[in-house]
């Protein structure tokens, strides 16, 4: 539809109301600005302040052009859907999903360090039937998998998290909520369906009510896991995201939180993280466990030593993560502490893994369901996945992230049956990943893949040389360097 909004110029109240201001509105003077104004405004924005005869009406369809991508052509689980959305995204969007600490380093080590994990495939084993399906916090799940928490959902669709839902409750995967969501939490949860387990992913708020609230109005919805962020007393120097002026609306809880002033010169990262406590430590967790029986993991935890602390002090399990390399950069992949925690607990308390009392989890560079199983037979649990499947439906729509699930699913079976070739042949193009990884690893169901199963003595050398990932090398976008600008002289 075409509106009519000249009179918004002139009045300050709305123009100040609108993300962006008048520069916004003149921006789009005779353009179409469905992708800019749809994530930020509420439905009936404009049903609701403007008058009737300002709708000037509908604009024909078929005088606009409209780029079409087929996800069954071009998904290959995250490369091409990455490349894809690099495309189809606007750039303030792009930014925020795609920007990572300083250079960047720690980013594209989360992904490299499972190229220096090798298989060691098992053979002549009856691998007819895979079942890849496992427990976590002791619900079940149809893979080690869950969709972990990540912010702003709609800068890549309307629909924002609700994809996410819906996805997890179709592949039978969890969903991990984030404080950042730009749906409300409620909105989220009851999207769910019957019997869908969801987690909760908590940013700790300086005003302690404020968390209180968040987090027993979280269990009282029916979130069956607390997962604490506890990588972020500050948020990174995400230079992409903070090229950008944050101009979207505000995620449902920090508008609860109501804080004023927020800087949005330098992008969507600083713009809504103001609320974090950096005064968070491990005195606090008496605190979260007076206030809720959901059981407590934490999010972010980078060396043996935090992660033994977590245990001694009884909580349910541990995130190895660097935050997608978006905090610290040169802080290790997870999947490199993962090795360090599962030997050094084994060691001091005598822990095996997986261990149903004390859950590890990994999450940061997992694109393929390769990286999965490497993570489960070095002793996780289950792996986080966030920003492919943000990818996913940001160039797709939903039937991205359910394509990029349908081929997870595929390959981590076919890879569980390295075994023996003629079972391997005929194996269609629609199984998972999961199924075809698991018969060429020898491994009929998640507890059959053991540490035996990989080589990870190079996961700490840093400096071995592995072959190159063409096509993940060719979609990442590389920092700009210096550049002048131009300058239009004013004679």
């Amino acid at each position: 539809n075409v509106y009519d909004v000249t009179e918004f110029l002139d009045d300050r109240f709305m123009c100040d109301g609108c993300p962006g201001g008048s520069k916004i509105i003149l921006k789009y003077a005779g353009k179409d600005a469905t992708e800019e104004y749809d994530p930020i405004h509420p439905p009936d924005a404009i049903t609701t302040n403007l008058k009737p005869n300002k709708h000037l009406g509908p604009v024909d369809p078929r005088t606009i052009e409209v780029a079409v991508f087929n996800a069954e052509a071009h998904v290959n689980f995250t490369p091409n859907a990455k490349a894809v959305a690099r495309l189809v995204m606007p750039e303030k969007a792009w930014a925020y999903y795609s920007s990572a600490a300083d250079d960047e380093i720690t980013h594209r080590e989360n992904h490299a360090a499972f190229h220096r994990i090798w298989f060691r495939p098992r053979i002549l084993r009856d691998v007819t039937k895979v079942d890849w399906s496992t427990t976590i916090l002791g619900h079940k799940s149809s893979m080690p998998v869950y969709i972990t928490a990540t912010a702003l959902g709609k800068l890549g669709h309307p629909s924002g998290e609700l994809n996410l839902t819906r996805a997890a409750q179709k592949h039978g995967i969890i969903q991990m909520i984030p404080t950042l969501a730009s749906c409300s939490f409620d909105e989220i949860v009851s999207s769910a369906g019957p019997g869908q387990i969801q987690f909760y992913q908590l940013y700790v708020n300086k005003d302690r009510s404020v968390t209180k609230r968040i987090v027993q109005h979280a269990e009282a919805r029916g979130i069956k896991g607390l997962f604490i962020t506890v990588d972020a007393p500050q948020l990174g120097r995400r230079e992409k995201d903070m090229r950008q002026k944050f101009e979207a609306e505000d995620p449902s809880e920090v508008s609860k939180a109501g804080q004023g002033n927020v800087d949005r010169s330098q992008g969507a990262a600083r713009a809504i993280s103001s609320f974090i406590d950096p005064s968070l430590n491990w005195a606090d967790l008496d605190w979260f466990r007076s206030v809720t029986k959901m059981p407590l993991v934490l999010k972010g935890v980078q060396c043996w030593e935090d992660a033994l602390e977590a245990y001694d002090r009884g909580l349910a399990g541990v995130v190895l993560s660097n935050h997608g390399g978006r905090q610290l950069d040169f802080a290790r992949s997870g999947i490199e502490v993962l090795v360090e925690v599962v030997r050094k607990l084994k060691q001091k308390r005598g822990l095996n893994f997986p261990n149903s009392n004390f859950q590890l989890f990994v999450d940061g560079g997992v694109r393929r369901a390769t990286d999965v199983i490497k993570a489960v037979a070095l002793g996780a649990t289950a792996v986080g996945i966030g920003r492919p499947f943000l990818y996913a439906y940001s160039a797709y729509g939903p039937e991205g992230i359910d394509r990029a699930l349908q081929i997870l699913h595929v390959r981590i079976i076919s890879q569980l049956l390295q075994s023996c070739e003629s079972s391997c042949v005929g194996i269609r193009r629609e199984q998972d990943e999961f199924e075809m990884n698991m018969r060429l690893l020898g491994a009929r169901t998640i507890n059959e893949i053991v540490p035996e199963m990989v080589d990870a003595s190079n996961i700490h050398t840093h400096v071995v040389p592995v072959p190159m990932d063409n096509l993940y090398e060719g979609n990442y976008e590389r920092l700009p360097g210096a550049r002048l600008k131009e300058i239009k002289s004013k004679l």
